[in-house]
Parts: structure tokens; sequence; C-alpha cells
């Protein structure tokens, strides 16, 4: 189906094309991305992304189509005693050493090349995995912290989780890698038996140390929510990739570009919560309709 461009508010038009391959360029990607490139064009964008955009990183998703149901550890929880997080630190020990190593894939260069060519003027992540400014973006808003950054809930300090994970390390050198565990967005992995694993402090207070992120009951900042609605000042055009919006941290700001009148276009496998303000909807992988985007829209 064709979308036509209109001045303002969603429209009814709708690009939704079938499953594709999560490689290449797919022939149904690149026509639903010259479509939805109809509706971005000559405007600036502000990007939404979500896990969705780093499955093909090797980095799973929360709630794609072949999601399994999981439970992530909620901050109550965290801060509830030192065997919750025991259970949390040893399970992301294992689960840091892959996500650490996961590399940029060319929905995120896309992305990049689209700021580079001045067309995206701010990129909100709800992701930690700091992978976009791997790709080289340079205006992004980490919506929910970064995996590689570590804070003392007592004193403040922040610290970097690679000296973090050498510390555990020394303390834990008989800790099994467990190589056939699931890993999850967050960095956690499905690990059950965490008994033996010994935690550290921090080094400045000896307070609780915690991954500089925000957990499943926990508040975004409000400073970050302000600078995101600050940011968005620059913009003209919604693309939303590789989120369902099922939690409100990213779809107010979906919600808030509707009622600016700007088009917004989700880029994901499966529904949305932001489907019924979209003015382009493409049910396809990130990757291959990413990169047709950016072709078009700096071509």
């Amino acid at each position: 189906m064709t979308v036509t461009p209109t001045a303002a508010g969603p429209a009814s038009a709708d690009v939704r094309i079938p499953d594709t391959p999560r490689t290449g360029t797919p022939s149904a990607a690149l026509l639903a991305a010259e479509q939805a490139a109809d509706v971005l064009a000559g405007r600036r964008l502000v990007v939404l992304t979500g896990a969705g955009l780093s499955t093909d990183s090797g980095i799973p998703d929360y709630r794609g189509p072949d999601s399994p149901p999981r439970s992530p550890m909620t901050y109550d929880e965290f801060v509830s005693g030192s065997r919750a997080r025991q259970r949390y630190w040893a399970r992301s020990h294992i689960g840091w050493q892959r996500l650490g190593s996961a590399q940029p894939n060319q929905g995120h260069h896309a992305l990049a090349a689209l700021e580079s060519a001045g067309v995206v003027r701010t990129l909100i992540t709800q992701n930690v995995d700091g992978l976009h400014r791997a790709a080289g973006s340079r205006t992004v808003i980490d919506l929910h912290g970064r995996i590689d950054q570590v804070i003392c809930l007592r004193c403040g300090v922040l610290s970097g989780r690679l000296e973090l994970h050498h510390r555990l390390d020394e303390v834990n050198p008989d800790f099994a890698t467990h190589a056939d565990v699931r890993t999850a967005p967050d960095g956690d992995v499905e690990l059950e038996d965490t008994s033996e694993f010994v935690l550290v402090d921090c080094r400045v207070c000896g307070g609780v140390l915690k991954p500089d992120v925000v957990f499943f009951g926990e508040n975004v900042p409000k400073a970050r929510v302000d600078q995101v609605y600050t940011a968005m000042t620059t913009g003209q055009a919604l693309l939303v990739a590789g989120s369902s919006l099922t939690v409100m941290s990213g779809l107010r700001f979906v919600r808030h570009a509707a009622k600016l009148g700007w088009p917004i276009v989700i880029v994901n496998r499966g529904i949305t919560r932001g489907d019924p303000l979209a003015r382009g909807r493409v049910d396809a992988g990130c990757t291959p309709t990413l990169t047709a985007l950016a072709e078009r829209l700096t071509g």
C-alpha cells in the first residue's frame, strides 16, 4: 500500500509486508522502506529504538515474536537483600561477557549514516548495549542507562563495568562460563545455581553496586526524560525501530510526537502499542528496512 504524506496527524495508511530474512536487503523490505521514506522525506528525524534493533547483533529481545517469556529482576527485588543481588550479579557476570562482545549491525550503521547526513537529529534508545555509539551515532540519549557503567547506591560514584568484571573474576576464579545458557537483552542469563558467587562492594564507600541501567519497576530519571522532550524540539518526524512500545518509558514520546502533529513511522516485527498513531507501519526486520531507508533518504 502506498503511503501518502500529509501535513500533520496520523493517517489510516499502513505499510505492511510479510516477514523477511534478517540478512541482506530483500525486495519486500526495500519496497516498504521506499514507501516509509515518502512519509519521512524532507523532515528532521527523531529516532526511538528498542531491543529488536540489536537482535541481528546476537542480543535477543524481550517481546519479539520468537522471544520466550521471562521475568527480569525488578529494582525492589535487587535492593531487598544480598541474596537477590548475588543472583543478579552471578547471572549478569556471565551475560555481560557476551553483551560486551556484541558488534553493531547494519541497522545501527544505517542510523549513524542518517545522522551524519543531517537527517537524524536525535536518537533515543531504550537499549543499554551501547551499540549505537559503537556504530558512530553521537546524538544518543540512553533512556534506560548504559550496561557498561556501574553506580554505587550509597555514594553515587560511577565506575566502569569492565573494572567490576575483573574484580568479580578475582574473587570468583572457579566460576564456570556456562556457555550453554540463554542471554537476555540486559546481559542477564538463565542460571539457577548462584549460591557460591561472591559479591564485591563500592571501592569508595563500601556501598551496594548496581548497573547504571533502569530496572523494571524503576523510573527513568526525570532529568533524562526532560532531556528527551527538549531534544525532540529539533525534530519534525519520529521513526521507531525495534520496539513494541509496551512500556510507557518509550510510548510517551510516540504520543508526544502525535500531539505535535508529526508523522510517525514504526519498523518492528509484530504489533506495537503505537500502531494506532503511526502513519507508516513496516512489519519487518530492522536491518534490511533501515538499510534501505537510509539509502533512500540520503540518496
